[in-house]
């Protein structure tokens, strides 16, 4: 009875899934490539799958464990409270990383394009006031943990001579070409274990 209530639902979600994955590869080869970078749906997603796959296995087991009922015992609770916590502590830092990256530049959009030499920087729809000469160091933040689900959160940090700090994130897009644009810039480089802002 199960599978074949489950059955279509999942045939169902596999054919959406690869019609809405052929028409983006369709438009993609008729659109143009933007140097405009958002927070976005897509971007956040692919920061988040694993992380959240890690919590959606970690909690799937309470409520079979929950069900089961009073002949469940005190070493199977125990089993599942450690394995839960286990998920936690994969999947915690990044998504607590993921929420402080969406506070600070949930508004921020950056519009970057190397060729043209453009660089801006813009918050709630405003342009943030800066030229080339205004930005007196980078400094440039990655994670050293490298084999983690939080290992992709990086960010990057314009000082203004007026003392203004502009936090770009790893939400917005990948800082790497960002950082290598900026290199005539005095540049500090750091690396953490989990990059806090």
């Amino acid at each position: 009875m199960k599978t074949s209530f489950f059955r279509p639902l999942i045939e169902a979600a596999v054919v959406i899934f690869l019609v809405l994955g052929a028409a983006r590869w369709v438009t993609g080869l008729f659109s143009k490539r933007t140097h405009v970078y958002q927070t976005t749906a897509a971007r956040q997603l692919r920061l988040l799958f694993w992380p959240l796959l890690a919590l959606g296995a970690g909690l799937s087991v309470l409520p079979a464990v929950a069900m089961g009922g009073a002949e469940v015992s005190a070493f199977e609770w125990l089993l599942t409270a450690g394995f839960m916590l286990f998920t936690l502590a994969l999947s915690g830092p990044a998504l607590l990383l993921h929420l402080r990256y969406w506070i600070l530049n949930r508004e921020t959009t950056l519009a970057f394009q190397p060729v043209d030499n453009r660089f801006e920087v813009y918050e709630a729809g405003q342009r943030v006031p800066f030229e080339w000469r205004d930005l007196a160091r980078v400094e440039r933040v990655t994670c050293s943990a490298r084999r983690t689900f939080w290992a992709k959160y990086d960010y990057l940090t314009l000082h203004l001579r007026d003392g203004r700090a502009i936090i770009l994130t790893a939400l917005l897009t990948d800082l790497e070409p960002l950082a290598t644009f900026l290199r005539s810039l005095p540049t500090e480089r750091r690396t953490k274990a989990w990059c806090w802002v």
